[in-house]
């Protein structure tokens, strides 16, 4: 019953939200307003397919409630809704990632900044599907915090999101998911998979100015602190789950018994896949060897802005720093994590290709083990950039994983339904010949960019 009430209020949601977008007096349609009530799905497991796959559609830099005093502000959400119907009419996932810059914060007010999360999961909910979300730059601002988008997500069935690390520093969306096997019918199973989430932070932090009146700018890049989390955390997993489902009880003593030589050999490594809305400085380090048949995708954003840009090495930040290097602990923990198969960015729009970190880069001093960083795709209509919307998927095989092969299938599937960048991540990647992306743009049909008028003043 539940379900069909649910069902019913978003399906009225699409249509008054093509009349009524949400106003500064925070008097948000009904038909928007979630359930206050706790859903049985949230603390849901994943799991594998009975096929043995598992897909997840990661969805980034949608930007709802950019200039919403503007008409063609409100246009622009309703078209965000169609790209992520349309991608969700083609694909089947198991899971939605929203990859960071969900709202352009700094355009919000502070009574409904995070209502607009209502309209993004909306297809979602009417689909029954789970998401799990990053927070990007654009969602902590002045008037819209990570916190608050947090508790907003928490009203609505299915979401997975997280926050697993305290502390003013950290950011808010740093956690994980497991994802089991589909004949897991135990609470003890070990877990085929495991979903990394971190928040690279950036803006301005919530309601805080400086002496002088201006907004205090929060870090851009994945704190120390949520770093000695992930790495003891990963390791925590490992040891937990450090053999295989279902070994005798003799056989355990004996492998307890064993040289670390043997313990070495017998280790479970999980799986992994990670999220982060910016991308990090090795990003920016392999970008001008990115070839289009090699790593195909749209490669406009030059250079790319990467996790501590603009501040300097001491913390500070001005128009005397340009890059401090504050995300180089990050770099080594991701890089030194076994069976982590590929770390998926948003930021930088006119980006949407993957490269393999194979060893010492130029400039770099951490050097890659074979992770794929890799982007997605510019998903909504806010924000810069004309490059045509869609978002990458991301397939796994249970079976393919369990040979202690780390790899995945990617593609990215368009608003139009096309499908362009598909490529297999695997132990060849970077040597395979693939055909190029297309660099098309999509425009906003209904949009009169010539209206543009100052936005409300900050109080």
């Amino acid at each position: 019953m539940l379900a069909a009430v649910l069902l019913f209020m978003l399906s009225a949601c699409v249509d008054v939200s093509r009349q009524s977008p949400v106003r500064r007096d925070a008097r948000v349609p009904e038909t928007y307003a979630p359930s206050n009530s706790s859903s049985s799905n949230y603390n849901r497991r994943l799991s594998f397919n009975q096929d043995g796959t598992f897909q997840i559609s990661i969805f980034e830099d949608l930007h709802f409630g950019e200039n919403a005093w503007d008409q063609w502000g409100p246009q622009q959400d309703i078209n965000s809704v169609k790209v992520i119907n349309a991608v969700l009419d083609s694909e089947a996932p198991n899971l939605v990632v929203l990859n960071g810059d969900l709202i352009t914060g700094e355009n919000t007010y502070l009574e409904n900044s995070t209502a607009y999360l209502d309209q993004i999961v909306g297809p979602l909910v009417s689909r029954g599907l789970p998401w799990a979300s990053t927070y990007g730059n654009h969602d902590h601002n002045f008037n819209i915090s990570g916190a608050g988008l947090l508790a907003r997500e928490r009203r609505w069935p299915n979401s997975l999101t997280g926050n697993m690390v305290a502390g003013r520093n950290a950011g808010v969306t740093n956690y994980y998911l497991p994802v089991y096997a589909a004949d897991c019918a135990r609470s003890d199973c070990a877990p085929e998979l495991v979903l990394w989430f971190f928040d690279s932070r950036g803006g301005f932090y919530f309601r805080e100015r400086n002496a002088d009146g201006s907004e205090v700018g929060q870090p851009d890049w994945v704190d120390a602190s949520v770093v000695q989390w992930f790495e003891a955390t990963s390791a925590a997993l490992r040891r937990r789950f450090h053999r295989p489902d279902g070994v005798d009880a003799s056989v355990v003593q004996w492998f307890e018994a064993t040289s670390a030589a043997l313990r070495r050999r017998f280790h479970r490594v999980i799986p992994s896949l990670a999220f982060v809305h910016i991308p990090t400085n090795a990003s920016l380090a392999v970008q001008g060897s990115v070839d289009a048949h090699r790593q195909p995708g749209i490669n406009d954003d030059v250079p790319l802005a990467q996790q501590a840009q603009g501040w300097c090495a001491d913390g500070s930040n001005g128009d005397e720093c340009v890059y401090g290097g504050q995300d180089e602990p990050f770099m080594k923990a991701v890089a030194a994590t076994p069976g982590l198969i590929g770390l998926f960015s948003g930021h930088d729009h006119g980006a949407t290709w993957c490269y393999k970190w194979d060893g010492p880069v130029p400039g770099m001093t951490v050097a890659g083990n074979g992770l794929n960083i890799c982007f997605g795709q510019h998903s909504g209509y806010g924000g810069y950039g004309s490059w045509i919307r869609g978002a990458r998927q991301l397939r796994v095989s249970s079976d393919v994983l369990r040979r202690h092969r780390w790899e995945a299938e990617t593609w990215i599937r368009t608003e139009k339904g096309g499908v362009v960048g598909r490529v297999s991540l695997n132990a060849t990647y970077g040597k395979d010949w693939y055909p190029a992306t297309p660099d098309d743009k999509t425009y906003c049909p209904t949009c009169n960019y010539t209206v543009i008028t100052p936005g409300p003043r900050r109080r």
